[in-house]
């Protein structure tokens, strides 16, 4: 990206090229990458074989029609040729299960992690796979299709006025309004697309006004949902199909497998934070962490794996590994060890984790201390933010640690974050940028160049949400 961008930039006269964009339109800047790049290789002279596709997160469709365009353009071009699936072969007894047609887990286990008196519930989840066939590694996540809750799908319907049973059409298929909005359509977050569509139904002026004013709709959209909006900004002009109609699907919810496959063959474990929290006199619930939270043994969850290619172990077994995390960003670190003590690896681990308090919130401590006890885990070091005075993060564990870290990064070790990216994993990330100019003697443009170099090489690994 940055050297089609830069004076470098070459002439692209003989190269014919398509882009198919991902993104999530609830961002603000929608496929904003792919968007670039279709802009600046037109620019540099490349022909565009078949136009941009920009894709949601429900892509599956989408992407199909893009693969499809761009194969037919080149069985034009040529006499011969040889088209084959981006998609690797599969192998064979390879699961049937995908994002389309999860697969129904059995609920094994169910357990609140924190102790009482915590301000957290973090659910640890095991689920059956016996008979999904499903092959994954330590990295790879579950996606979970959730639905929307019915007491949120019939207030909203009660202030619609809508009748639940009225039929519409979603996705190409006719189903009630009352099991749309509980089963196929998000309600419960408010994105700019969406407020705009909105906009064409309403001749409400402050809702005029929130799309008009820099910034005023996300201020607005800050933990609220359509039930707000409804309520808020009423009357409006729709039908319930032309309402359905301004509406993307459900996306599925990701979670890091927290166990190894090696260990539990026919299960796989989740770490999940219930996600609750009071905003305009409403409680308001997580959509998958509200309902996870609550489901029984016994119970099923739809669900499928999502490969994760870029948050692997190093491929030469023995190579060290600094794993850094806070809260349910502990998850993969768990399947990197139960993986490593299976195989025998006896290269260094080092975990930094960090979270609220010590006596409620140190997940799966058991664990790491029986790790640490055969050295499975080498050491690990630990930052309870609000058991001091002072607020300690896992960054101030790593600065403490620096002369160590800086060693074990000449030894060749892989760096991991996992968790929040826009407060741990950015402050990780300065203090990474800060111990390498200050322990390796360097400027800091070096610095950024080695990180840049420790990306590349795959030793600098995020897995950040």
């Amino acid at each position: 990206y940055e050297f089609l961008h830069s004076k470098r930039a070459p002439k692209l006269e003989h190269l014919q090229y398509s882009v198919l964009a991902l993104g999530d339109s609830s961002y603000e800047f929608f496929c904003k990458t792919g968007k670039d790049l279709d802009e600046q290789f037109a620019k540099l002279g490349a022909t565009r074989l078949v136009p941009r596709t920009d894709c949601d997160v429900d892509y599956d469709d989408a992407a199909a029609q893009w693969f499809s365009a761009v194969q037919q353009e080149f069985l034009k071009q040529a006499t011969t040729i040889s088209v084959t699936s981006t998609q690797s072969d599969e192998i064979q007894g390879a699961t049937t299960y995908s994002r389309k047609n999860p697969f129904s887990a059995e609920v094994l286990e169910n357990i609140n992690l924190n102790g009482r008196g915590s301000n957290k519930e973090t659910r640890h989840l095991e689920l059956s796979i016996e008979g999904a066939n499903f092959q994954f590694e330590p990295g790879d996540s579950i996606g979970i299709q959730p639905e929307n809750s019915e007491p949120l799908v019939d207030a909203l319907l009660g202030v619609l006025q809508f009748d639940p049973a009225t039929e519409v059409t979603v996705l190409d298929e006719t189903v009630s309004l009352m099991n749309a909005l509980q089963k196929k359509l998000e309600i419960t977050v408010l994105s700019k697309p969406v407020l705009e569509k909105i906009k064409a139904y309403t001749e409400h002026h402050e809702f005029s006004s929130l799309l008009e004013e820099p910034n005023a709709w996300k201020e607005y959209a800050k933990g609220r949902d359509l039930l707000d909006v409804v309520e808020d900004f009423a009357p409006f002009t729709w039908s319930a199909q032309q309402f359905v109609d301004i509406l993307r699907k459900i996306p599925s919810r990701l979670y890091s497998i927290a166990s190894s496959q090696l260990a539990n063959h026919d299960e796989v474990h989740l770490t999940i934070s219930k996600v609750s929290y009071e905003t305009n006199g409403r409680q308001r619930l997580g959509v998958c962490s509200g309902s996870v939270a609550e489901l029984q043994i016994g119970a099923t969850l739809p669900i499928y794996v999502h490969k994760n290619p870029n948050f692997r172990l190093p491929e030469q077994k023995e190579t060290p590994i600094i794993m850094i995390g806070a809260g349910t960003g502990i998850a993969p670190y768990r399947a990197f060890l139960e993986e490593r003590e299976e195989l025998g690896v006896e290269g260094k681990a080092w975990l930094i984790f960090g979270d609220q308090h010590f006596v409620t919130d140190f997940l799966y401590q058991t664990d790491w201390q029986r790790w640490l006890a055969s050295g499975t885990l080498s050491q690990m070091h630990i930052a309870f933010s609000r058991d001091t005075d002072k607020k300690v993060y896992v960054q101030h564990k790593l600065e403490e640690n620096a002369a160590n870290f800086y060693e074990w990064l000449e030894q060749g070790a892989v760096i991991y974050v996992c968790g929040d990216e826009k407060s741990m994993a950015a402050d990780v990330d300065a203090t990474i940028h800060r111990i390498i100019e200050q322990q390796g003697q360097k400027t800091s443009e070096q610095a950024k160049a080695l990180v840049q170099e420790l990306k590349q090489q795959k030793r600098y690994q995020r897995d950040v949400y």
